[in-house]
């Protein structure tokens, strides 16, 4: 079997063995954004690469967290700043706030609100639509 046709096969399994040779399943797109997200909210401090790094327990290398956590402060996620003379990283807005802002950046792309509001309202618990319920009976509008 040729080069092209091996990593053909390869890139059909998602990560099964191919020829005694077995391959990692790739992360969904953003998964590993939402990981150095989460770890930099989780500490509560600015971060260095290595200090997330080693918090994150992935085996990452260095510059895969380096360059996302680069891309995460091109789009307005993260701040650098300067923690021990190296550069740190932390976000810019709260856990909550930031998941606030990426249900309004789905509503303000949806062609249909209301229809993407029902859907989403439909996967809710139990728990989750009372708590919903609750806060827009609580909010007076």
């Amino acid at each position: 079997m040729n080069e092209a046709s091996q990593m053909s096969r390869t890139s059909r399994t998602n990560g099964a063995d191919v020829a005694g040779v077995h391959q990692p399943e790739r992360r969904p797109a953003g998964a590993l954004e939402a990981e150095v997200l989460r770890a930099l909210w989780d500490a509560g401090v600015p971060l260095t690469p290595t200090q997330l790094q080693e918090r994150m327990h992935t085996g990452l290398a260095y510059n895969t967290v380096h360059t996302v956590l680069t891309r995460l402060c091109d789009k307005g996620v993260v701040a650098r700043t300067r923690r021990a003379g190296r550069a740190a990283y932390q976000p810019v807005q709260a856990q909550v706030e930031h998941g606030a802002a990426q249900l309004r950046a789905v509503l303000d792309a949806a062609r249909d609100r209301g229809e993407v509001l029902r859907r989403f309202v439909d996967t809710l618990t139990p728990q989750e639509e009372a708590a919903l319920r609750a806060w827009l009976r609580d909010s007076g509008d």
